[in-house]
């Protein structure tokens, strides 16, 4: 069915306005944990919206070799944030760039086969990886809910006022609303949070007064990307859990679109966020997968049509080639941020339990991989020098929680549960064996 132009434009608006928050909050935070100056975080901000249009287009524009074909939009995961916060302060901003690239192509190699290595994440495994995550990232949400680290007035009643403000007004606007002002509350929350904050003299407009009205994307704005090895493994795994909940929503959405998803749709799905994640390692942005708040909006109106998909990606490229408006959301006072964080780095952290909520919680095996993966990541993470003894072939995988906790959760998985599978497979081939020997004598 096809809409009027003007109600297509509308709706694609709708769609900007939901994922919006998510896709400038994630450079915000980042850009602020290791140290972007105010000119570095408005481009930083602006490179992400336009190549959340970009990676948007991928999916959307199916062909032979990528694109799921389906109205699905892309952003960056909230699951890199803490793994890219952690590699820029241990390695520098071009080893983050060098692991998004490599893990890019990773998942371009593997799209083919990935639903053969779906097997080694089951809920159990992507329940810790992302459950631990979400707990990394509350420590990020509540020094911004104090004003951010370093800051003259951090814990100030003012800044914890302004976080727990904004904060309020996102559980009141997903108490009282429905469908589409609720899908935006994040959103509604900071901007109210942020007109709070300039009657209290807080907002400082220079950066967007600064602010060129007009410039051009450059690839490898912060440098040369670098290598190395702990960082492109973080990112890999961190990748893969992407694909695995990019796998829920390519379902998600042939259902409501009444298209049956095939192996070589999922494979050019996945080879389409494989590009994605290259591009934003080349042009310094990041790693994008599925965004699933669109597909709440995608149910809710009803429209179903690529098209408006389309014009929303077109929409997100023109607002990131305009540094005045990256350089708005730059003025969004820490405290505001951190109100915000609390909800959506909590959501994290929840979807991480509400994956692990479908694991036997009966199995012995099961519970002790929960403990143990969880326990090591998050205890890596808090004391952070544990393995600094170590050979560093072995500090690559333990001085990162996150590769930690994640490596523990996959290899006891495969030792209780996928080898468990096979023994029994085993036992009774021997015992046919041992039955036709008994027939033939």
């Amino acid at each position: 069915m096809n809409q009027h132009p003007l109600k297509v434009a509308s709706l694609g608006i709708q769609h900007v306005l939901a994922m919006y928050a998510g896709a400038v909050v994630v450079p915000l935070i980042i850009g602020g944990a290791i140290g972007l100056t105010v000119e570095q975080l408005t481009y930083l901000v602006s490179i992400d919206i336009f190549m959340c249009g970009i990676a948007t287009l991928l999916q959307v524009m199916s062909n032979r070799f990528f694109g799921i074909g389906l109205p699905v939009v892309l952003g960056c995961t909230f699951t890199a944030v803490a793994p890219i916060i952690s590699i820029g302060t241990q390695h520098g901003i071009s080893a983050i760039y060098g692991a998004i690239i490599v893990s890019g192509l990773f998942v371009i190699v593997v799209a083919k086969s990935f639903g053969k290595l779906v097997k080694f994440f089951p809920p159990v495994v992507t329940g810790c990886v992302v459950t631990i995550i979400g707990i990394t990232l509350i420590p990020v949400a509540m020094n911004n809910v104090a004003g951010g680290q370093g800051s003259p007035d951090f814990g100030s009643l003012s800044n914890i006022g302004l976080a727990f403000g904004t904060l309020l007004i996102i559980i009141v606007v997903n108490r009282f609303f429905t469908g589409f002002i609720r899908s935006i509350s994040i959103l509604i929350g900071i901007i109210f949070g942020t007109v709070a904050a300039y009657f209290m003299g807080q907002v400082d407009f220079t950066p967007v007064a600064d602010a060129s009205w007009f410039h051009m994307i450059k690839p490898f704005y912060f440098g040369m990307p670098t290598f190395e090895l702990s960082s492109i493994i973080t990112m890999i795994l961190v990748a893969l859990v992407g694909l695995v909940e990019a796998t829920g929503v390519y379902f998600a959405l042939g259902d409501i679109c009444d298209k049956e998803i095939k192996d070589n749709d999922l494979a050019k799905g996945y080879r389409a966020e494989g590009m994605a994640i290259i591009l934003g390692g080349l042009f310094n942005s990041f790693p994008y997968t599925t965004f699933s708040q669109n597909v709440g909006l995608l149910q809710l109106t009803g429209v179903k049509e690529k098209r408006v998909i389309i014009v929303m990606s077109f929409m997100l490229m023109a607002l990131g080639l305009l540094p005045k408006v990256g350089a708005l959301t730059t003025v969004i006072p820490a405290a505001v941020l951190g109100g915000a964080m609390i909800a959506m780095f909590g959501m994290v952290l929840a979807n991480g339990i509400k994956m692990l909520s479908k694991v036997d919680f009966s199995s012995q095996e099961n519970l002790l991989i929960i403990a143990c993966s969880v326990g090591l990541g998050m205890g890596v993470t808090a004391v952070p020098g544990l393995f600094a003894q170590m050979p560093e072939s072995i500090r690559i995988l333990t001085e990162n929680g996150i590769v930690a906790g994640s490596l523990t959760a996959i290899i006891m998985n495969i030792i209780f549960n996928e080898l468990k599978k096979k023994k029994p497979a085993a036992i009774k081939i021997k015992e046919t064996n041992n039955s036709s020997m008994a027939v033939n004598k």
